[in-house]
């Protein structure tokens, strides 16, 4: 009977009544702490796990995770592509021509980097064939001068499929009559869409197009790669270029977006930091909580000492209740976090519909849209922590009331 004893009592406490209502109101502060702490953190780590996924997959879609270039030009491409697929890590190459330039349309200027591209292998590296909202990769042929914008950098520049806009590029043409910049007019054929900062900044056109503009002949800018692993690609690039020889020289994404990267990983780790505190602050609570508990028992704990409770037995029934209430404030917490982890994106994408306002710019930020991506893990992690802080808040209270002698108490009772 005694054995059972701290789990029973500890469990009526926690449904009893209480003369004294600002203990059942501190218990409640307590439960409501945990359960808020939880819900916050599991939302915020699973919107940084959304952000971390859509850095992947659409910004890194994009972004080659690996460049090789020539130093004296890269003339036979296809033969170098297909000896560097034959790696195990390498699963996509395709041939580019990089060119910064500024696009004018009626006194509208936007400065942008264009990719000369092979439509046909351009899909082995990158997502934009399944992003795009007008037209297709196809309707780059080569010398039609067609291109296909980013849809923040179509919208600025006020063009759409069938438009003509003028290419500056920050070279000079000399002729007789003096230096001119180099410029070129180009037919709008599509417009792509991958809801983040690239639709500002980037354009595509075909490859023999931008090797016309930017006189390279035969020769391309270099090779984009695609890897198994985004993060061995610094690994792979250096192991790449020690094989081909000095005359190569190779980038991986961590040079564009590594910065990026990191400040959302250094982000999760801090705000998971941050609100770890606050599930500690909240779990603490309940040492005041049952403080005040074992004070206002004090003759419970007598009675119960001297029909043959242990102090073990004691101490057990206040880390039962202090367990009970913790663990209640967790299971609601863990199904509020989870529910708003789930149906947060629906939540922002309504408000935004109803008022009319947009949280996320995609000019100014990297996406256009609130992601989350719950991972059991960090609930695991999340339950788990607050359990070990939510015990660690019992022992000192429970081992006051194992020290509370019967005689003292009864004395006086």
């Amino acid at each position: 009977m005694l054995d059972r004893l701290p789990f029973l009592i500890g469990l009526r406490y926690v449904r009893a009544k209480r003369r004294n209502h600002f203990i059942s109101f501190i218990s409640l502060t307590s439960m409501l702490g945990l359960m808020l702490g939880v819900a916050v953190l599991i939302l915020v780590l699973s919107v940084m796990n959304g952000f971390d996924h859509e850095l992947r997959t659409r910004i890194l879609g994009m972004v080659p995770h690996t460049k090789i270039e020539s130093r004296t030009g890269m003339v036979e491409w296809e033969a170098l592509a297909e000896r560097l697929m034959t790696r195990d890590r390498v699963i996509g190459a395709a041939p580019y021509v990089e060119q910064q330039g500024m696009f004018s349309v009626g006194g509208s200027n936007e400065g942008a980097m264009v990719n000369g591209i092979h439509p046909e292998w351009e899909d082995r590296v990158s997502i934009i064939g399944e992003n795009m909202q007008q037209g297709s990769l196809a309707d780059l042929e080569p010398g039609e001068w067609n291109i296909v914008l980013g849809s923040i950098l179509a919208r600025r520049l006020g063009v759409g499929v069938g438009d003509r806009v003028t290419l500056l590029v920050p070279e000079a043409s000399i002729t007789p009559a003096g230096v001119f910049p180099r410029l070129k007019r180009f037919n709008v054929s599509g417009i792509f869409s991958v809801g983040a900062d690239l639709d500002a900044a980037l354009a595509y056109a075909h490859i023999e197009d931008m090797q016309t503009l930017a006189r390279l002949g035969d020769a391309v800018g270099g090779l984009r790669l695609e890897l198994d692993d985004l993060f061995a690609a610094s690994a792979e690039t250096r192991a790449i270029v020690n094989e081909l020889g000095p005359g190569y020289r190779g980038y991986d994404w961590t040079f564009s977006h590594g910065n990026l990267f990191q400040a959302i990983q250094m982000e999760k780790r801090m705000i998971a930091l941050l609100l770890t505190v606050i599930i500690a602050v909240a779990a603490f609570n309940i040492v005041s909580t049952l403080v005040m508990v074992v004070t206002d028992k004090h003759a419970d704990i007598a009675i119960l000492r001297t029909i043959g409770a242990t102090p073990r037995s004691i101490m057990g029934i206040f880390v039962v209740q202090g367990l009970a209430i913790g663990v209640i404030g967790i299971l609601v917490g863990v199904g509020l976090g989870m529910l708003l982890a789930l149906t947060i994106s629906d939540i922002i994408d309504w408000v935004e519909a109803v008022f009319g306002i947009q949280f996320l710019d995609a000019g100014v930020y990297f996406i256009s849209n609130l992601p989350s991506r719950l991972h059991w893990e960090d609930v695991g992690n999340i339950v788990a922590a607050a359990l070990v802080l939510t015990f660690l808040s019992t022992l000192y209270p429970a081992w006051r009331a194992a020290r509370v002698q019967p005689a003292e108490v009864l004395r006086y009772e």
